[in-house]
């Protein structure tokens, strides 16, 4: 993967880390949308054809609606991946697109180790992570039982 961003002129880009977590967590999300799908009745998409919806508007109205639990804990499990990603960033970049978790690495020196100003930053980096959880945490249970047993 490096070589190829490397080729195509994107190393040390934001669109470089974009292109790379999106291609690590789109199998990721395949993954976890066809066990959420699976386990929604056949009969709710076939009763909003009966009642004149097309596909496109069975999906946005009645599917769509009904699959938001495991939307947002796919979401969840991808924005945590994404953001706590160090080896793929630490790779792709060098100075000016680097994210949180490489420059928290920078805090630890060969001879010296600064806690309290890498504990800071650990700390500020973590707080959207747990303020969005928290937000959403509703959703992550019924989420992830909701496409575990089929009937």
């Amino acid at each position: 993967m490096y070589g190829i961003i490397n080729q195509l002129g994107l190393y040390d880009t934001k669109f470089a880390l974009i292109l790379v977590y999106t291609s690590i967590n789109i199998p990721f999300v395949i993954w976890m949308m066809i066990g959420f799908f699976d386990g929604l009745p056949k009969e709710l998409d076939e009763s909003a054809r009966v009642d004149g919806c097309s596909r496109l508007g069975a999906f946005i109205k009645i599917i769509l609606p009904i699959s938001l639990p495991g939307l947002a804990t796919t979401s969840i499990f991808c924005y945590m991946l994404s953001w706590n990603d160090f080896l793929m960033a630490l790779m792709m970049t060098s100075t000016s697109a680097k994210t949180m978790p490489v420059g928290l690495s920078e805090f630890l020196g060969a001879y010296n180790l600064d806690l309290g100003p890498m504990t800071a930053a650990a700390v500020c980096f973590s707080l959207p992570v747990m303020i969005f959880s928290i937000m959403i945490q509703k959703y992550i249970v019924s989420g992830m039982t909701m496409g575990a047993v089929k009937e």
